[in-house]
């Protein structure tokens, strides 16, 4: 892993990396040295808070209720250029926000095929404008470049509050506030 995969924000997933700790962590649990990679459980364990941290934030935009608020979601895959939904961090966040009465739609430029056959009971639109219009908030669960040259200013057009939880800390956090949005992003303020 190098330092372009370490940055703060949503957490990992994927097929290799989350499956590996806890096999690599059960495994050492079988032949009695469990307690030398006990850490491995507790990296596991925080990356699934980074979820539902990423929750409690869109929750705390809207005032602590997430039912019936529109969530305009984007990205699905669990990184960018890829199609590759295999333990995604951002399906599951827009299933949970779904699952606590947010109406949720997704757009992801590669993932979309991937994703409505796995979550059917999400909705999905055809480009970040489209899931964005009259949305209350704005998450950015994937860090595609697509997402990363959105102009705020473009996106305040369609959505019905400008506000914005960056789960990939890929945007600019000065850029979005100078253009009216209230920006919200994991470790920052």
């Amino acid at each position: 892993i190098g330092g372009k995969f370490l940055q703060p924000g949503l957490g990992f997933g994927g097929g290799c990396l989350p499956k590996d700790i806890r096999a690599f962590a059960h495994r050492a649990e079988e032949i009695g040295v469990g307690q030398a990679v006990s850490f491995l459980r507790e990296v596991d364990a925080i990356n699934r808070r980074r979820r539902s941290r990423t929750v409690d934030l869109v929750r705390g935009l809207l005032g602590g209720r997430l039912d019936g608020a529109k969530v305009a979601c984007l990205g699905a895959a669990f990184k960018p250029n890829s199609d590759d939904i295999r333990d995604a961090p951002a399906l599951d966040v827009a299933r949970t926000m779904h699952g606590l009465g947010a109406h949720v739609r997704v757009y992801d430029p590669e993932a979309m095929p991937n994703a409505r056959r796995a979550y059917p009971e999400l909705r999905y639109g055809t480009s970040a404008l489209d899931v964005a219009q009259d949305a209350d908030v704005v998450v950015l669960l994937t860090e595609w470049s697509e997402f990363k040259a959105i102009d705020p200013a473009a996106m305040s057009e369609v959505v019905t509050h400008k506000r914005i939880v960056d789960g990939r800390h890929a945007l600019n956090a000065e850029t979005w506030r100078s253009a009216g949005w209230e920006y919200r992003a994991l470790g920052r303020h």
